[in-house]
């Protein structure tokens, strides 16, 4: 069969399985493209929940294309279906509304799921997991102003959130296990510029906390302090939504795509997207979940452009930003891994921490210094060796280094 009139199906109507679906029409796709997700809503882009729409009271939800226009396009839209079993051999779905799609190619896209917390399950008090837009518009009417949030994490997300909450007159308490703030990160000068810049707006700031259990209006530690909470908001990370990855074998329910056009172990399979365990050359050989705005993106536009037959690989270094109050804040590859070498004043609202590891860029973060980052993403990626000694001179231009 000729790989552009092939039957596509794509499970998961996120970001990943959207750009994905308009990359195979702009590739020359020409056969049927459907597009199943399991919620109602046409596909959007996840950074909007955590930021505009609990920040604006009245902001609605910014959609990649409307219904129609995906129509348009020639993709089939299939919202409020879950995938429920897949059999391979007859390469056949059978979907949540009791009917049964057949495919050529699949294309795993479900992303991802809150990390649920078991001491906060089945208690009297709404506990909030922001995936979605419902959860988004559940939790902004609760974001009022003398109203107590706890924030139990402190990673993105959870700050993100505490962000907002501030910025509404919130009193505002971050719990987090780990011994620092933003722990999947583990950018010293990152660490201490958020810690910081939360405590100055007013947030209570409490890690190495463990969470034991809860009472009507209040969290208790396992040390024995009490937080007290109007609302509880849990940001504890994600687990992949691999359930149909298991039906068909790969490893757990992870989908392992093992080359840089999407593919996995089974024929006429492949995955992309925050569900997708990508073997990365970047800072060291490993497999990792990218769960990020650009790898949702671009790696579907890449998978995509491979399954319509281009020569397409998507192998770029991890990168994402993070708007907190007045900070733009971006982070490339993997800063934990290296020593950090600082540009500017890590004090200040612009800085730029580079992490070097046996002479190789591997890792950065900025604060409001979108043009420092541009430059180093560019470095993560060609993997050159610099000179440490002009990477920390603000003056030194960045480009230099690439040649």
């Amino acid at each position: 069969m000729d790989l552009l009139e092939s039957r596509i199906v794509i499970v998961g109507a996120g970001q990943a399985g959207a750009r994905a679906a308009e990359a195979l029409r702009a590739a020359g796709h020409r056969g049927a493209v459907t597009l199943i997700g399991d919620e109602p809503h046409p596909p959007y882009e996840r950074p909007q929940l955590s930021k505009k729409m609990l920040l604006d009271q009245q902001a609605d939800a910014t959609f990649i294309r409307t219904t129609q226009e995906w129509s348009d396009l020639g993709v089939t839209l299939r919202t409020g279906t879950r995938a429920v079993t897949i059999d391979l051999n007859q390469r056949k779905l059978a979907l949540s509304g009791g009917d049964d799609i057949g495919f050529d190619r699949l294309l795993i896209a479900t992303g991802t799921r809150p990390r649920r917390l078991a001491a906060l399950e089945g208690t009297k008090v709404a506990v909030h997991y922001l995936r979605g837009i419902d959860d988004a518009l559940t939790l902004r009417p609760q974001l009022i102003e003398g109203h107590r949030v706890a924030l139990v994490g402190g990673g993105v997300i959870g700050l993100e959130v505490a962000a907002a909450a501030l910025s509404r007159g919130c009193e505002v308490t971050i719990i987090e296990r780990a011994d620092d703030l933003l722990p999947q990160i583990g950018s010293p000068s990152l660490i201490r510029f958020a810690h910081d810049m939360f405590v100055k707006r007013g947030a209570a700031i409490l890690c190495k906390a463990e969470l034991s259990g809860q009472q009507t209006h209040s969290l208790t530690l396992a040390d024995g302090r009490v937080v007290d909470a109007d609302v509880i908001v849990v940001g504890i990370g994600s687990e992949p939504a691999g359930e149909l990855a298991l039906q068909i074998g790969l490893a757990g329910v992870q989908v392992f795509v093992f080359d840089a056009r999407g593919a996995t172990e089974c024929d006429h399979v492949v995955a992309a997207g925050d569900v997708a365990e990508q073997w990365s050359a970047i800072p060291r050989f490993a497999w990792l979940r990218l769960e990020n705005w650009a790898n949702a993106q671009n790696q579907a536009i890449a998978t995509a452009r491979a399954m319509a037959g281009l020569d397409s690989r998507y192998e770029a270094p991890s990168w994402f930003w993070s708007d907190q109050f007045d900070a733009n804040i971006q982070v490339v590859g993997h800063p934990a891994c290296a020593n950090e070498i600082i540009r500017g004043d890590a004090g200040s609202a612009r800085f730029s921490a580079i992490s070097v590891r046996d002479g190789e860029v591997v890792g950065a973060v900025s604060v409001n210094n979108a043009k420092d980052m541009a430059m180093v993403r560019r470095l993560v990626a060609s993997r050159k060796k610099v000179d440490p000694a002009a990477l920390a001179n603000p003056a030194f231009d960045l480009k230099r280094a690439l040649v």
